[in-house]
């Protein structure tokens, strides 16, 4: 049987979702968890792959059993008494036996929080803006990205995907109190693009460039023109869709 997991993390503390020799991963720990549990080595696919540091306030995976779980909410409590305050599973639910986490998930929302003043309780899920920015100008740039296909700009270097083409159908920054927040959609994300994204709007707003040179910049496709990668801690992955129902 194939069962989907709706877990949330904090970032801080993990070198990313993926598993990885010699370092602690948000996979590593929640498989870890499972083998206590069930006694079985239970692989567990993600929806996406965070980054070191970047936080999921939910994040979906699937895991495969050969016997049903008996106790889906008894097994939610065990987990989440072994895995520390990091991480919490919200739900384990049955799904068919196709279902895939990844590949089923239609689109991903990230959402990148900053603020202006300094705030002891907005650091550090919040990056502290030391300069003025011009965030009408940042959203007439954000606008743009739904123009494009090709974010190879904004990709880290050396990755091992076939394809650097994302369909972006939201990009916005928004205020929110004493926040700005960068929330953007797509069908899927590359490796730290939305942290180059972010960087470089930043550069907009501060008017280090201009929309069109914003424009160039990806169409360039070349990372090292893009702005500074911005820090993981104030990333958000926000919300996944999936064409049918999940909890």
């Amino acid at each position: 049987m194939r069962y989907f997991m709706r877990l949330a993390y904090r970032g801080a503390q993990f070198h990313g979702w993926q598993v990885q020799p010699n370092s602690i991963t948000v996979q590593s720990a929640v498989e870890a968890a499972m083998r206590t549990v069930l006694r079985l080595d239970v692989p567990v696919t993600a929806a996406g792959r965070t980054d070191a540091g970047v936080n999921a306030r939910v994040m979906y995976a699937h895991f495969d059993l050969e016997s049903p779980v008996a106790d889906a909410a008894l097994l939610v409590r065990q987990l989440n008494s072994l895995l520390g305050p990091d991480i919490a599973v919200a739900a384990i639910f049955p799904v068919a036996l196709d279902a895939h986490a990844r590949f089923d998930a239609t689109s991903r929302t990230y959402k990148y929080f900053l603020h202006t003043a300094k705030s002891p309780f907005l650091y550090p899920l919040s990056w502290q803006c030391h300069f003025n920015l011009d965030f009408p100008l940042m959203n007439e740039a954000a606008a743009k990205l739904l123009c494009y296909t090709d974010f190879t700009s904004f990709s880290k270097l050396h990755t091992d995907v076939a394809t650097n083409n994302c369909r972006i159908t939201f990009a916005q920054w928004s205020s929110q109190g004493e926040q700005w927040v960068f929330t953007v959609t797509a069908d899927r994300f590359l490796r730290n693009m939305v942290r180059a994204i972010v960087g470089t709007l930043v550069d907009v707003g501060r008017h280090v460039i201009d929309v069109e040179q914003f424009c160039q910049i990806i169409e360039c496709k070349d990372r090292c023109a893009a702005g500074t990668s911005m820090p993981p801690q104030a990333l958000f992955l926000w919300d996944i869709t999936y064409p049918y129902p999940v909890q």
